[in-house]
């Protein structure tokens, strides 16, 4: 197996384990047919005029099937998008995006301020992110050494995009220009989902690179990078909530 496969596999042991959402180019009754081979069942599909933005909602899908999609994701043919688990989750994530009505692919100042905050924060609770280009903004990324209700998580997420928004309010900036959503997001859980890393992103075609501190890295070390946070980068359960009620006590 590639070992690619493996790492989005460990990434993703706590998602639905029968389901997810493929976006794809390709489309028509013979891709149709590859993708619902094994017993896979379609719930829905969306064709669209936007270049790799056709979507089908798949279910029932095996444990094997899974492993031939998520190596097309790899091999970029694909995009998989997991979905959350209904009650809880081992993985949580902030989605930041330039929220302008035109040019949102544009990475603007306020968005930069906001996620530079939203990592200081996560890092400075004991929280390890990892923070992923995502197109038009960025994914911020937590896993959990055991899984955590997510109204829990919903909370904590609100209370940290509080914190990264507070300095453009501070200093007069329109705090609209960013928008931040949570995944699991607790009204919409079952119809949210997270694309995995290794996108290539629907509308620019660009290859969702780690972000450091220091710069984007480039695809290969960025595979690296994942791989260690797949590793070593989970944060413990007792540090989440311990850092909710250090925000909450500050409020």
């Amino acid at each position: 197996m590639d070992p690619r496969v493996r790492l989005l596999e460990d990434f993703s042991k706590g998602f639905v384990r029968d389901k997810a959402k493929i976006e794809a180019e390709l489309f028509g009754f013979e891709f149709l047919e590859s993708l619902l081979s094994g017993g896979a069942a379609l719930e829905y599909g969306a064709l669209t005029d936007i270049r790799m933005l056709h979507r089908y909602k798949l279910v029932d899908i095996s444990e094997h099937k899974m492993n031939q999609l998520i190596q097309l994701h790899v091999m970029k043919q694909l995009n998989v998008c997991r979905y959350f688990g209904a009650e809880k989750n081992d993985v949580f994530c902030f989605n930041l995006d330039n929220n302008h009505k035109t040019d949102n692919t544009v990475i603007i100042p306020e968005l930069s301020t906001a996620l530079d905050t939203l990592r200081t924060c996560l890092l400075g609770l004991g929280c390890e992110p990892l923070v992923v280009a995502s197109g038009r903004g960025y994914h911020v990324s937590l896993r959990l050494d055991v899984p955590m209700e997510n109204a829990l998580l919903y909370r904590f997420m609100v209370a940290i995009a509080a914190r990264a928004l507070l300095p453009l309010l501070t200093r007069g900036d329109d705090h609209r220009t960013v928008k931040i959503n949570f995944y699991p997001d607790i009204n919409i859980v079952d119809v949210v989902s997270l694309r995995l890393f290794g996108t290539v992103h629907a509308k620019n075609k660009t290859f969702s690179h780690v972000l450091t501190p220091n710069g984007l890295l480039n695809e290969d070390d960025s595979w690296k990078y994942f791989e260690h946070f797949v590793r070593n980068g989970t944060t413990s359960a007792a540090t989440i909530v311990s850092a909710l009620d250090e925000l909450q006590t500050a409020t």
